[in-house]
């Protein structure tokens, strides 16, 4: 296991890898149309590699086909990853590996907490409390008790955590006040996402995580277990929601379009690219063209404007390192 994760920590400093991960679970929507595009734009940009991972681990979610049609939609935007999509399903030996070395080092435990009692005492806003540690002193049952096995929480030592952001000189945060004992194996025996997803990154070798902004919540908890680990996070660039001209965050129903209503409305593939590059700013609307040629024609402070949120006509290519997006 420590010799898959040092692999994967040199190969992250041979250059550029970064990831696209989407769960097959549906048809992509417009809002991982337009990450996978970006994505895809700066992993060819600093020529380096562009891997597709299929998070398929939570199977009774997975719909049939679904993955199929994800590869279909990547190639039908000229959207092409390097080596062969790698699905999460297939892993499970690697991370079951890991979950083995941690609990042998003492850094698991096991606990019994019920979602409804999480949620009787979740914060008052309803958003989930960070876990109290209820049975962090309790003494350890890892067997079923009532025919229900526990979950495996880590046990989050004290101080901060932190992880380069781009656009920001770092990000830091207080592990056990704002992240806490976060469950790595679920009481179903499932792999939590946590712990497969910061596993993952750490043995493909990923320099940079490029996902939507509505994951950034996520990155203290995998930053937790790559601790855990021993092993320093990669840098983390969390894309701005798709929102209207007024500001406002597309609704589900309008977020959802994938290219089938874009079929719909008589897109062709030069069309669709011209659209999501247009809502991040890099081409005028109207504009059709191939993400091949809009990667040929594509400027450097255009790219990192999109990457930041920010109008990239109004960016300087230099001494913006530390602001927030």
């Amino acid at each position: 296991m420590r010799g898959l994760l040092a692999a994967g920590l040199e190969r992250r400093e041979r250059g550029y890898r970064g990831r696209f991960a989407p769960s097959p679970t549906g048809p992509l929507h417009r809002g991982n149309l337009r990450t996978a595009l970006l994505g895809w734009l700066v992993a060819r940009r600093r020529r380096g590699e562009w891997l597709l991972r299929i998070d398929d681990l939570d199977a009774p979610r997975n719909r049939p086909g679904a993955e199929e049609a994800i590869l279909a939609d990547l190639r039908w935007l000229g959207l092409t990853w390097d080596g062969p999509p790698i699905r999460q399903s297939t892993r499970r030996g690697i991370y079951a590996s890991v979950l083995s070395a941690l609990r042998r080092a003492g850094a698991l435990y096991p606990c019994r907490c019920s979602r409804r009692l999480l949620a009787d005492i979740s914060a008052p806003h309803g958003a989930l409390a960070v876990y109290p540690g209820l049975c962090r002193t309790a003494p350890p049952q890892w067997g079923p008790v009532e025919g229900r096995l526990p979950s495996w929480r880590l046990r989050l030592g004290p101080g901060s955590l932190a992880w380069p952001e781009h656009g920001r000189l770092a990000v830091s945060v207080d592990g056990p006040r704002q992240v806490g004992d976060v469950v790595l194996r679920r009481a179903d025996g499932l792999v939590a996402y946590h712990l497969a997803t910061a596993v993952d990154e750490l043995a493909l070798g990923i320099e940079e995580v490029l996902r939507g902004e509505d994951l950034r919540a996520s990155t203290g908890a995998q930053v937790a277990v790559m601790a855990a680990l021993g092993a320093s996070p990669p840098r983390y660039a969390h894309v701005p929601l798709w929102r209207d001209a007024s500001g406002q965050r597309l609704s589900k129903r309008e977020g959802a379009e994938g290219l089938a209503g874009y079929r719909a409305r008589g897109l062709d593939a030069a069309g669709v690219i011209g659209e999501l590059a247009a809502s991040l700013d890099l081409v005028p609307s109207g504009t059709r063209l191939s993400a091949a040629d809009l990667l040929a024609g594509l400027e450097a402070d255009r790219l990192e404007g999109a990457l930041r949120g920010t109008d990239a006509r109004t960016l300087g290519t230099g001494g913006r390192e530390g602001r927030q997006a």
